[in-house]
């Protein structure tokens, strides 16, 4: 789907040439109100919305690509994944009001250690283990150990497409999930640096889009598309992820 800015200049522009002024002011006063929408919407009103992605197919790869470098795409084309026997892992996308009743999105900061996804942002959620029955299991697991969020407490809306990530061989499991009553997110302070609770008007804000220069595992100083969101770049995995739920709740909202 295109982003909705995008759709707005093109809408903008079609004005310009074929309609009469007045015309033009209900046009721009109709996109005004729908980017409004975004702002004054309160997590009662998005979470009936948001229910209508389970109904939705996802946008898998397509949505990923988006937010992946051209050298990771071509090597995702050239490995094959099965044969280096990833690990799995399951995520949690979790939305929540928070005091006003306004709509957030949890990320998480990463504590720094010696790994490659030291000190970044991401999900909550984890590793696979032994005793969890699905990843949705270990999603929800994960995200009790890491904030503090008992599992009852969450509707998990969708299971997201698959995303592999080659510098630690995980095949990550995301899934969409809503928090309608939360308690105070507790940290876990071996895992958990920051809590990055992110407006939704900001997730969907295109203005977030951006590229930026950065060294990664497989490259250095090349151009990165990613999200500016509370202050933190946001690129890798992370990102992709953030793509596709983009590209379902435009769908509905």
């Amino acid at each position: 789907m295109e982003s909705f800015l995008v759709v707005v200049s093109l809408a903008l522009g079609a004005s310009f040439l074929e309609f009469p002024p007045q015309d033009t002011r209900k046009n721009n006063s109709i996109l005004v109100a729908k980017a409004d929408d975004f702002n004054t919407m309160n997590f009662i009103d998005f979470s009936e919305i948001a229910l209508k992605i389970k109904d939705l197919p996802l946008p898998g790869e397509e949505s990923h690509y988006k937010m992946s470098p051209e050298l990771r795409v071509q090597w995702l084309k050239n490995n094959s994944i099965e044969g280096r026997n990833p690990k799995k892992a399951g995520v949690m996308a979790l939305f929540y009001p928070d005091a006003e009743q306004q709509t957030r999105l949890l990320l998480i900061l990463r504590k720094a250690y010696e790994g490659v996804h030291s000190n970044q942002i991401g999900f909550p959620g984890g590793k696979e283990e032994r005793q969890d029955k699905d990843l949705m299991a270990t999603a929800l697991r994960e995200t009790h150990e890491e904030v503090g969020v008992n599992p009852t407490a969450v509707e998990v809306l969708k299971e997201l497409s698959n995303v592999y990530i080659p510098p630690s061989n995980f095949m990550v499991t995301p899934y969409v999930g809503i928090y309608p009553q939360p308690e105070p997110f507790v940290p876990q302070e071996s895992e958990v640096e920051r809590l990055v609770e992110v407006y939704l008007k900001d997730f969907l804000d295109d203005a977030n889009h951006i590229e930026e220069t950065l060294t990664t595992s497989y490259a250095k100083n090349i151009r990165v598309p990613a999200y500016k969101l509370n202050g933190y770049t946001v690129w890798g995995a992370t990102a992709m992820m953030l793509s596709e739920i983009r590209e379902l709740l435009r769908q509905v909202l």
